[in-house]
């Protein structure tokens, strides 16, 4: 039988080079959680991320505007008291009426919300700079756009396609029992899959959001437990004798 290559086969560079990849891409997941929490956490108007703030955010509120389940929800925090905060809202209830947008509502939303919402922000968020722009952000909420699902689909296709191709080319060095090393190198691809298809699910059948939470918390946990296992086997693992070759 042939024989493969193992950590044990490896220089100490290299296991240096891969040990400080896995922990940047460890530590670089980490933010993308805490971002993600930070996106999404609190459209439900309770605290914390929930199934339902997911199922906001791809399937909407429809008895909510845009800009008032966002202001209600994630953007509460930037308003500096509820007095500010609900003259928005009660702007967007009364017909986000043009005469009273200048006098009332720009101010607000210049002093809080116009760092991040305008195109020279460079954050791809709605832009908050004029009338008919914030205006079109007080219809139903129909949750995320297909426009911007597609655009975040294809991001996350690619980018995490590689970044789970490179931690997995480091992981198959392991000596772990056959079935159990491929289902661990499958399972973040195909939970990718799953979860990046439940958003498109989610947005006609907000039921799927279930799904959603499922497929992305396998996918973040075989993810860490490849870089945790790799590493704990590049340092601190003896290799055995007659162990299985079979990558």
């Amino acid at each position: 039988m042939p024989r493969y290559r193992r950590f044990s086969n490896t220089s100490v560079s290299e296991k240096i080079l891969d040990s400080m990849f896995l922990i940047a891409m460890a530590i670089g997941y980490v933010f993308a959680m805490l971002h993600l929490y930070f996106t999404h956490q609190g459209l439900d108007g309770k605290a914390g991320l929930s199934v339902e703030d997911v199922r906001i955010g791809y399937y909407g509120k429809h008895e909510q505007t845009r800009l008032g389940t966002a202001i209600q929800g994630p953007m509460s925090g930037n308003f500096p008291s509820d007095t500010s905060r609900q003259v928005v809202i009660d702007w967007i209830e009364q017909g986000a009426k043009k005469e009273s947008f200048e006098t009332d509502i720009k101010p607000i939303l210049d002093e809080n919300c116009i760092v991040c919402h305008s195109p020279a922000s460079g954050l791809g968020l709605p832009p908050l700079t004029s009338y008919d722009k914030v205006k079109a952000l007080t219809v139903s909420d129909t949750g995320a756009s297909i426009q911007s699902l597609v655009r975040v689909s294809h991001i996350h296709m690619f980018g995490i396609a590689f970044l789970l191709f490179f931690v997995g080319r480091i992981f198959i060095l392991c000596e772990l029992p056959v079935v159990l090393k491929r289902v661990l190198v499958a399972i973040p691809f195909i939970t990718m899959i799953t979860d990046i298809f439940g958003w498109y699910l989610t947005k006609v059948f907000p039921g799927f959001a279930v799904i959603v939470v499922i497929a992305g918390a396998l996918m973040g946990v075989s993810f860490m437990l490849q870089i945790a296992i790799s590493l704990l086997q590049m340092w601190f693992w003896k290799p055995q004798q007659n162990t299985d070759n079979d990558m």
